[in-house]
């Protein structure tokens, strides 16, 4: 199995917070280049904070500047099952490779509820969904035999594992392996290589943000049998990753990281932390270390 991986694109601001498309466009055509494909609208693209028309738009202008030379998906999940379907309808008809639809948030869900409301938004579109477990934000958790019993519908393609538990993880790929055509993709950026290894058709990561070439060249060292380079590259992957997230919240630095990269990504809309000089120090300490900024002169 050919593994393919995906970042989980940022979407960018305006120092007003209205959102910069053309910002949004460039960051699309940096992932290309590297070699990665593109989901937009999930938690590193700041989704809570965005519109339904915004996330339409948004969605849109991705796929255009994409252009087909590589894989777009994106989060349709709302807490409410009738936005979702809203969403992953406008979404079909743009003409997306898959729809992510993440766990209800603030709603507690049963594992019940749960499979109605992905088998509610799957039987609305023929685009592929995938579900989107994330339950350190949305405190709703895809049980593995849950994941199974979706796995049977003929539009779920697969999951989106972004718990952090290898363990859970495991299951998920058990679940793959007992259903064709059921892909898992991990979310933690230090399970890239570790998943491939394993049976996952792809990642999804938020780091690759900042390190696009670095997560590009884990997936084609895999995929042309190079251990040593594979090995390699995650370990300077994870290594960033374990300095980076010890600063606190993983998506907020994700986005601090690349704005003292590239400051027309812009900061994240309110109530997100303001910047903070020290920390942004300390971001471009770790920056410079691994390689990925020159010191200030």
């Amino acid at each position: 199995m050919t593994k393919e991986a995906f970042v989980a694109l940022v979407t960018c601001f305006d120092d007003d917070e209205t959102l910069n498309y053309a910002a949004t466009r460039a960051q699309v055509r940096r992932q290309v280049a590297a070699g990665n494909n593109i989901m937009c609208a999930g938690t590193n693209g700041d989704f809570t904070a965005l519109t339904f028309d915004e996330k339409v738009r948004l969605c849109g202008e991705v796929v255009d500047e994409v252009g087909g030379r590589a894989k777009v998906i994106v989060n349709a999940g709302m807490p409410a099952t009738f936005e979702t379907v809203l969403l992953a309808k406008a979404f079909a008809a743009i003409g997306v490779d898959g729809i992510a639809v993440i766990t209800p948030f603030f709603i507690a869900c049963t594992q019940d509820g749960l499979v109605r409301h992905f088998s509610t938004v799957a039987d609305a579109v023929t685009t592929p969904v995938y579900l989107y477990d994330i339950p350190a934000r949305t405190q709703n958790h895809i049980e593995p035999e849950t994941a199974r019993t979706l796995a049977a519908h003929g539009n779920i393609a697969g999951i989106k594992d972004s718990g952090g538990a290898q363990e859970t993880l495991e299951q998920y790929l058990a679940v793959g392996r007992d259903v064709p055509g059921f892909d898992v993709y991990s979310g933690p950026d230090h399970l890239v290589l570790w998943a491939f290894a394993n049976g996952a058709k792809g990642c999804i990561s938020g780091l690759g943000n900042v390190m696009p070439d670095t997560l590009a060249a884990i997936t084609r060292a895999f995929n042309a049998g190079d251990e040593a380079g594979a090995i390699a590259a995650q370990d300077a992957f994870g290594a960033f990753r374990k300095d980076l997230y010890g600063l606190g919240y993983p998506p907020a630095l994700v986005k601090r990281s690349l704005y003292l990269m590239d400051p027309s990504v812009g900061a994240s809309r309110q109530p997100a932390l303001l910047p903070d000089p020290e920390q942004d120090a300390k971001i471009a300490a770790l920056l410079v270390k691994h390689g990925l900024m020159e010191a200030a002169a």
